[in-house]
């Protein structure tokens, strides 16, 4: 690790997911992806449903998220989320279900608008943990089929 380092707070509702310090953490912000490095200017960033990397040495950790926000200030990253999973807690069977049962309600007709995007953003997110699972194993990540 490099002397100077971020401190990452990834904070749910429920708890305090992790806390420790990074090399480099790339947020999934709502109009893509974000890098921050040491010495980044301040930010609020809003973000998006996807994967939180951090990068510590050689190590990297992967958590998916849906949704919140990320504040930098003084090489502090402050991630606020609605959920946070680490890959390695990812129970992938279970997300596979989600997303079938998901995709099944999709295509039922006569599905009110409301509901529709209410089951869109589901598929995204077991999407979504389905792909930090497979990362968190070492699996490809650059394959656009994983999101399927």
């Amino acid at each position: 690790m490099s002397e100077k380092a971020l401190t990452l707070e990834l904070v749910t509702p429920e708890k305090v997911a992790w806390s420790a310090p990074a090399d480099f953490v790339v947020l999934p912000a709502a109009g893509g992806e974000m890098g921050v490095l040491p010495g980044h200017m301040p930010f609020l960033v809003q973000l998006g449903a996807g994967e939180v990397r951090i990068k510590e040495g050689e190590q990297i950790k992967r958590f998916a998220v849906s949704g919140g926000f990320a504040e930098i200030k003084d090489d502090v990253i402050s991630l606020f989320a609605e959920t946070a999973e680490a890959a390695d807690q990812i129970n992938a069977e279970r997300a596979r279900q989600a997303l079938e049962k998901a995709k099944a309600e999709s295509s039922k007709p006569n599905v009110d608008p409301e509901h529709l995007a209410e089951i869109e953003a589901a598929v995204r997110r077991a999407q979504i943990r389905l792909r930090v699972a497979r990362r968190g194993k070492g699996a490809p990540s650059n394959d656009p089929r994983e999101d399927e």
